[in-house]
């Protein structure tokens, strides 16, 4: 029977366990925090709960108004009605790391039903490839025991922890990162986010719709940088619309605890202050002391992992998956790579990892859903396409949600029709980008997308109707 070690149990690690298991190989996960890793525990799970709270508050604050509904004032009785006044942040936290750990325990029954093992502990490749192919783990447990397996393959799915700034290293207390953040039992009063990448702007999404005061400090000319450049301009005017201090260009270079506050220190010697500050200024692979090196493993300048379509890495028998490859930083595809790895290893069908058919998404308020070409990849002339961008305010069902911000843009090939890219910014935009993902990963054309059906009315009709705006376009001549 084939020997598979996977070390590291997230996303990428526990799907390539289900998936050799499931080809017949004899499969051990080595893992120590959980099955899930940080996607599960402290991160894409835990913020997308945070954020679920958040959504509800914000989705009744920015509409009941327009829609009719009637709110309690101060007088009491409160009967039939209840105005929200607030966040209990401890009970909000309590949910999440409980549903965190269910997640957690779900996977963990699911791969040992499957037939892998699961061992807790730390593990690392011994030297290079043996005479008959194999490798070497060392496990080492909590307890300093160690455990040596062999293995035919090992795929290295370990993972990322948060980049520090020397001078503003979080205490978990005022200072936090964000696996640090489901600890509190208060709201910040006022909250600094350091950082207006993803994991930034998600968060002071959030905390800006729980009720703090939040700044938000983004050291490039506007939020989401890496973003659709339309769509990150519509989230930047939610937030300043909403109360955000939004302040571009601005570097931090430190963060320290005054009393019960909190001075972050700009690039410029401007000082801002806070009752927290959360730093969200990107992540490290967790590749140091395993012995990646000299085994064989090539890294990049950054710590990551080098690996080609089918997840091996310069070693051979050995593959990686995950954010610890820096490949787009997603738990959809990280457990693609985990997928591929196995499936490429044990000899069954597998197609290369295509970038551009992932499709992502920013939970803010509104979401930001992107699939395939950019607008950014259209304008540096990576490839000819026309655009047609739709403001959903001309859709009907928008209106009768009270919904103000977003729209739809599809990316085509100019003389073929097809879709080769999209972006939607709406309430639940990464449910709505799932018929532009089918397009782009099946090469359908405008023309099919607006001849589908769809109901009426509806928020995905907008995707028809751009499909039939780019169908006019292509006929008329028009670019």
């Amino acid at each position: 029977m084939t020997r598979i070690v996977i070390i590291g149990g997230g996303p990428g690690g526990y799907e390539a366990a289900l998936a050799g298991a499931q080809l017949g190989a004899e499969v051990t996960v080595v893992d120590c925090d959980g099955l899930g890793g940080a996607s599960v525990l402290t991160d894409c799970v835990p913020s997308k709960t945070l954020i679920a709270t958040a959504e509800v508050m914000t989705t009744f604050d920015s509409s009941y108004e327009e829609l009719g509904i009637i709110i309690a004032d101060d007088t009491p009785p409160l009967e039939q009605s209840a105005r929200v006044t607030g966040v209990d942040l401890g009970k909000v936290n309590r949910r999440v790391k409980r549903l965190a750990l269910a997640q957690s325990h779900d996977i963990t029954a699911s791969v040992t039903r499957a037939g892998a093992r699961v061992l807790r502990g730390r593990g690392k490749l011994e030297g290079r490839q043996a005479a008959d192919g194999s490798r070497t783990v060392v496990v080492t447990a909590a307890d300093g025991t160690e455990e040596r397996l062999t293995a035919d393959a090992v795929l290295i799915a370990t993972g990322g922890h948060p980049r520090e700034i020397p001078d503003a290293l979080p205490d978990g207390e005022r200072i936090l990162n964000w696996t640090q953040v489901y600890d509190l039992d208060e709201l910040p009063e006022e909250l600094i986010v350091v950082g207006s990448g993803v994991t930034g702007a998600e968060f002071a999404g959030a905390y800006q719709a729980l009720g703090s005061r939040v700044t938000l400090v983004s050291s490039r000319d506007r939020v989401l940088p890496g973003e659709d450049p339309d769509a990150a301009a519509v989230l930047e005017d939610v937030f300043r619309r909403r109360g955000m201090n939004v302040m571009a260009r601005s570097r931090a270079e430190s963060a320290k605890r005054v009393g019960d506050r909190v001075e972050v220190t700009l690039a410029d010697g401007r000082v801002i202050s806070g009752t927290h500050c959360l730093m969200a200024v990107g992540a490290i692979p967790n590749t140091a002391g395993m012995g990646l090196e000299e085994a064989g493993v090539r890294l990049k300048d950054s710590g990551h992992i080098l690996t080609d379509k089918v997840s091996r890495t310069s070693a051979p028998g050995v593959y990686a998956a995950g954010d610890v490859t820096g490949i787009f930083a997603l738990a959809s595809v990280a457990a693609m790579q985990g997928r591929i790895a196995m499936y490429h290893f044990l000899g069954d069908a597998v197609q290369p990892l295509n970038l551009k058919t992932v499709s992502s998404n920013v939970f803010t308020d509104p979401e930001i859903a992107t699939v395939g070409y950019t607008q950014a990849d259209v304008d540096a002339g990576l490839i000819d396409a026309r655009v047609v961008k739709l403001p959903l305010l001309r859709n009907a069902r928008a209106k009768m949600q009270g919904i103000r911000d977003g729209f739809v843009k599809i990316f085509c090939r100019p003389g073929t029709g097809i879709v080769v890219g999209g972006c939607v910014v709406a309430p639940r935009a990464s449910e709505l980008i799932h018929p532009i993902s089918i397009a782009v990963d099946n090469n359908l054309t405008v023309e099919q997308i607006a001849n589908a059906f769809t109901v009426y009315p509806s928020l995905s009709g907008s995707i028809a109707e751009v499909a039939r705006q780019l169908h006019t376009r292509k006929v008329s001549g028009e670019s």
